[in-house]
């Protein structure tokens, strides 16, 4: 009885700082899922093809293999708290330089807007990651993240529908009239069309600020990973004895791949079957939604009926059945398996962090770095397929590539996070 008292009170205790890591994850959910979009905008706005156009989430993602690890560092010397703060503060700075230099039609800038945005994030995600995981029993960690993925996802929905409202609206249109323009009037057409973004990068920059300030001044506890994670860590000498979370760098990396693959590029993807762009830049949206409807099933699922690496093993198993049916099937129906492959991935961030970081004590900080770093999947495996796609078949390259990852994925949810350790799963 006092157990279960005790247990209440902790939950209690947890709110507030759960509350605010969830508004955390919401504004860099609308961030990263921009991308998407993005990537519509800029190959209109820039005239450019698909493989410079996918270096939007290539600049945005390798930021995370970059500057992961310096996020750590700064982390020991700011604490969870400040460096969270920090990273916002970074990250409006990066929405200033990407809408100014968009405007201006400055594609190396706005990359490196681009590029500071994902440094922002490569430090809120170093410190807001392991902090949730470790706020409560890391058995239940997955719950807890899918929290927080909840909130993520919801604003990941809402981001691809206001840029699309905002600034992609009629781009069948503008796109047309591009075409047929003589050089003097596409440009005044382009340079209309790229000045839509500024405003809303603007006010975005201001949100970040705010946010910042009410992070530093609330009162979110600092957590020391180091003592909260220290069940099951042993003696051994180095962060290199630690297998299990060298094979969750690996499948993290993996995972995003594959969550970009069906987030970022689906309207690319629903492009190869002649789709119209007024249709095809609200597909991540869907993508995202059922993402959410994964998340719930997480939620109610973890830990009551399986555990977490159970449903990350399951989760697998369903990448691979959709990426299937999405090769074997053509149009709007292929693009549903695709966006149902947000359903299949959504459970598996929430499962690897924890398994992965699982009894790594004073390693936890730096092992966290380590994991944010595969993040950079995001930039390899989507440009791997926009190169691939130029040889053969765009459902093809699609499957070459999915299929793979998600294989690698089940084989750590069933195996590879038990590998090196003393406990079991």
């Amino acid at each position: 009885m006092a157990t279960t008292l005790d247990t209440a009170q902790a939950d209690r205790s947890n709110l507030g700082p759960i509350i605010i890591i969830g508004v955390l994850f919401f504004i860099f959910g609308f961030v990263t899922w921009l991308n998407g979009p993005l990537i519509t905008f800029v190959k209109l706005a820039f005239d450019l093809n698909d493989v410079n156009a996918f270096l939007v989430p290539m600049a945005f993602y390798l930021s995370y293999f970059f500057l992961s690890l310096p996020a750590s560092a700064i982390l020991k010397v700011t604490g969870m708290k400040r460096g969270m703060a920090l990273g916002l503060f970074v990250m409006a700075i990066g929405a200033v330089l990407f809408g100014q230099f968009a405007t201006m039609r400055i594609f190396p800038g706005a990359l490196f807007g681009l590029f500071v945005i994902g440094a922002g994030l490569s430090l809120l995600q170093t410190a807001s990651n392991p902090y949730i995981s470790i706020l409560g029993p890391i058995e239940s960690a997955a719950q807890r993240i899918a929290v927080m993925g909840i909130c993520n996802k919801f604003a990941g929905i809402l981001a691809p529908l206001l840029i699309g409202a905002l600034v992609l609206h009629g781009i069948g249109d503008i796109d047309q009239q591009v075409k047929a323009a003589d050089p003097a009037t596409r440009e005044v057409l382009l340079n209309t069309f790229a000045a839509k973004i500024h405003t809303p990068y603007m006010v975005m920059a201001g949100v970040l600020v705010l946010l910042a300030i009410w992070v530093v001044r609330s009162s979110l506890p600092e957590v020391e990973a180091s003592t909260a994670n220290s069940a099951g860590a042993t003696s051994r000498r180095g962060i290199l004895a630690y297998p299990h979370l060298w094979l969750g760098v690996l499948c993290l990396f993996l995972y995003v791949g594959v969550e970009v693959m069906a987030g970022d590029a689906i309207g690319t993807y629903g492009a190869g079957f002649g789709l119209p762009l007024d249709e095809t830049k609200f597909f991540t949206a869907f993508t995202l939604g059922a993402m959410l409807l994964g998340y719930i099933a997480g939620l109610l699922m973890i830990p009551r009926v399986m555990s977490q690496q159970r449903y990350l093993a399951m989760s697998a198993v369903l990448g691979v059945l959709f990426t299937i049916g999405a090769f074997l099937t053509h149009g709007y129906v292929s693009v549903g398996f695709v966006a149902a492959l947000g359903f299949a991935n959504a459970m598996m961030w929430p499962a690897i962090f924890p398994l992965a970081i699982k009894g790594l004590g004073r390693f936890t900080e730096f092992a966290s770095a380590l994991l944010i770093m595969g993040i950079a999947g995001g930039a390899i495996v989507p440009q791997l397929f926009v190169h691939l796609k130029q040889h053969i078949d765009f459902q093809l390259a699609f499957l070459l590539l999915m299929v793979p990852c998600y294989l690698y994925i089940l084989y750590y949810g069933l195996a590879g996070h038990r590998v090196g350790q003393d406990t079991t799963a």
